[in-house]
């Protein structure tokens, strides 16, 4: 019996789990999936717990609703990866021999990585909002505070969901106007990045929107301690940001395991061949969602269009086959943008977000690069979509490639968030 192995159930995991134990003949595979975790989280449900927008049930439902009966399931933790010996070892002491192997290890936030971060004002007026517990703690905090100065500062890129700050702005300018004191509320955007995001078009009219909102942005600040004794980031060339409350995206870093095992980067992200989905080390491991290294946003929806190459390849490399599939980096974001409304962007390692209407041509309903209550529906409707489809193995009937049909053209300059 050869054995298939899926290191994490998150969303990348649970995906191609379903996919190989349909596809994989029982009586010569057995597909086995491992996860320390019982619970599966929806990510990008976290942006509204601050908010009170979420609540935990819309966040958390346990994993074993979601893994094929015919898949082997062991909730242990992992020790070690041995890819020369084709094996896996578990805290248990349990050792699992594979004949493929899939890493969907995900990532997670390292706050200790950035100096201060975690002396004295940790989840009192220091928050993050990329795990539950953060994002919990602070809606209490948010429920009585009466205003004062919010700097949300990223410490460095890739992070999960690269739109997720800007999300987090725009959201707290809409919260604050409803609660009445947004005129109370400086709100700062301290990024590593020179822009508002890494395209130009879309960074842009992303830019001219935080303007508009009254939303300062502090570009190239590249954190480099907190000091949360005065209520000062510091970046390394010396800069200084005071705060009072303080929102932090933390260092995104891979699975402790794949530093330990030697497969990661400096980061502990697989080296991957981001066209194949394939580790550049060893040709029967493949490398799914957050924890390979390719330059494509870790997002869910991206995890969704990396599926059936990854199938594909995958199924053709068991065949001795060459593999046919290529991921083009396809990303498909919405941004919230608060009051209701929300902006979409489609791009891919190639192609920068450009305006237009999604997924029909000249039809949408959904427009790109735009402000409309549409995009803010399909945000939300995106929740029930992950939970009742993409983890349940029902295909989501949006094209896995990016494509320009449908798309135009326009100068940066030109771009509003209006259209």
């Amino acid at each position: 019996m050869k054995t298939f192995l899926i290191l994490g159930a998150g969303t990348a995991g649970t995906m191609i789990s379903r996919k190989m134990v349909k596809t994989l003949d029982p009586h010569e595979w057995q597909v086995v999936v491992v996860d320390k975790d019982p619970n599966h989280y929806y990510q990008p449900g976290y942006l509204f717990l601050p908010f009170g927008y979420y609540t935990e049930k819309d966040v958390i439902k346990p994993k074993k609703n979601f893994i094929p009966s015919q898949v082997k399931y062991i909730s242990s933790d992992l020790e070690i990866i041995e890819p020369k010996n084709n094996q896996v070892r578990l805290t248990s002491g349990e050792v699992i021999h594979y004949d493929y192997l899939v890493i969907s290890t995900g990532a997670d936030i390292y706050p200790q990585e950035t100096e201060g971060l975690l002396d004295g004002g940790w989840r009192q007026n220091i928050f993050d909002f990329y795990t539950v517990e953060g994002g919990l703690a602070m809606k209490k905090f948010l429920d009585t505070w009466q205003g004062g100065r919010m700097v949300i500062n990223v410490v460095e890129n890739p992070i999960k969901c690269p739109v997720a700050p800007l999300e987090f702005l725009f959201l707290a300018d809409d919260y604050f106007t409803k609660k009445g004191i947004r005129s109370k509320v400086d709100l700062i955007y301290a990024t590593p990045l020179s822009g508002a995001f890494t395209k130009p078009i879309a960074s842009a009219m992303l830019k001219e929107l935080l303007e508009k909102k009254n939303i300062h942005i502090e570009p190239d600040f590249a954190v480099g301690e907190v000091d949360a004794g005065k209520n000062v980031i510091r970046s390394y060339d010396e800069r200084e940001i005071g705060y009072d409350v303080l929102v932090s995206v933390p260092t995104n870093m891979g699975a402790e395991v794949i530093g330990r095992s030697g497969l990661g980067d400096e980061l502990n992200f697989v080296p991957t061949n981001k066209e194949t989905l394939q580790s550049k080390q060893y040709e029967n491991i493949f490398v799914l969602g957050d924890a390979a290294n390719i330059p494509a946003s870790k997002a869910g929806a991206v995890i969704h269009f990396q599926m059936e190459t990854a199938f594909h390849n995958i199924m053709a490399h068991i065949q001795g086959k060459p593999m046919p599939g290529a991921f083009d980096g396809h990303s498909l974001c919405y941004i919230e943008s608060g009051f209701n409304k929300a902006i979409l962007i489609d791009f891919s390692y190639d192609q920068e977000p450009l305006p237009g209407t999604y997924p029909l041509p000249g039809v949408g309903p959904f427009s790109l690069l735009k402000e409309t209550g549409i995009n803010h529906l399909g945000k939300l409707a995106f929740k029930e979509m992950y939970w009742n489809l993409m983890l349940k193995g029902i295909e989501v009937p949006l094209p896995s490639k990016f494509s320009l049909v449908g798309k135009h053209k326009v100068a940066p300059a030109k771009l509003t968030a209006e259209g």
